[in-house]
């Protein structure tokens, strides 16, 4: 830049020199314009002083114009070879300024190329988040319709823990047979027939006795205190004897499900020694255990099972 101020600063003083020079050189063009080649070979034969002036103002008039032009020759190299230097320094800002603007639009793609990128990026985040979600809110109704078993699961397994100790529980009393029912017949002093009294009695609970599944009936016999023990153990023996003869005959009853005994004087149910004490003592008494209750919940607890069982396979 300081340059060019120089070059612009001589060429400014140079300036009203060759405005000057410019001027004569007009007017030696209009002289020789105006005065014709023959007048002035005319005139250099007619007059020697005229033609030593012509002469002496043609070599001013060339020293002028030659001095123009080397003056004018001079400025011109001097201009060119200052603004060289600059023109160069402005080709090179312009070559730089094409390399950056080059270098501006690759830097502008490679962006625009990141920011495709960069969206894609985003848009296949976003998918995998929704997708994300999707999965959370399946997984969640999952664990919900686990928990759910699971309650139901637990329910269940109380259930069963109830059944199963229940199920201990009859288990444990299977061969633990109930009196059910008992009934006494009565005999006459040293008799041992039944009675139709006795027999009544004894086809009453016959009847109901047939109903059960798991039963045994114990048939004790006994007498009073007159007579010796001996005598009134046979005499006790032959009174069961003739109830178990009239339940198995009679009414087809198993003999195996029958324990008979002969006990004679012991076990008086009065202790008192006058005849009523005596006879109620000459006894045969009748008792039915059962263990029907038993199975009775053995099978309602197989009842129970299987129907839940049908209720979770529908």
């Amino acid at each position: 830049m300081q340059r060019a101020r120089n070059v612009a600063e001589s060429a400014g003083l140079r300036k009203p020199y060759m405005l000057g020079a410019r001027q004569k050189l007009g007017r030696v063009r209009t002289v020789l314009k105006n005065e014709s080649l023959a007048g002035l070979a005319s005139g250099l034969h007619v007059s020697p002083v005229r033609y030593n002036d012509m002469k002496a103002f043609l070599a001013t008039t060339c020293i002028v114009t030659g001095a123009l032009l080397a003056s004018g020759c001079a400025t011109k190299k001097y201009v060119q070879n200052t603004a060289a230097p600059i023109q160069a320094k402005v080709d090179q800002v312009g070559e730089q300024t094409s390399r950056n603007g080059q270098q501006i639009e690759d830097t502008r793609s490679q962006v625009k190329q990141v920011d495709e990128k960069a969206q894609t990026g985003i848009s296949a985040a976003q998918e995998r988040a929704s997708s994300a979600d999707q999965h959370a809110a399946t997984a969640d109704e999952h664990a919900g319709a686990a928990l759910n078993r699971a309650d139901q699961a637990n329910q269940l397994g109380e259930k069963n823990t109830q059944e199963l100790t229940s199920l201990r529980s009859v288990v444990a009393n299977i061969d633990d047979y109930k009196l059910q029912t008992s009934v006494a017949v009565p005999f006459g002093f040293n008799k041992y027939e039944l009675t139709g009294d006795a027999k009544t009695e004894l086809d009453k609970l016959a009847t109901d006795v047939k109903s059960d599944r798991r039963f045994f009936i114990a048939v004790e016999g006994y007498t009073d205190s007159t007579g010796s023990k001996a005598y009134n153990e046979t005499l006790s023996r032959n009174r069961a004897d003739r109830v178990v003869e009239y339940l198995v005959a009679k009414h087809d009853i198993p003999i195996y499900r029958i324990h008979m005994i002969g006990l004679g004087q012991e076990k008086p149910v009065d202790d008192a020694r006058n005849r009523t004490a005596r006879a109620k003592n000459r006894r045969v008494e009748v008792k039915v255990f059962s263990a029907d209750q038993v199975t009775a919940a053995l099978t309602g607890t197989a009842t129970t099972t299987a129907s839940r069982e049908q209720q979770e396979n529908k």
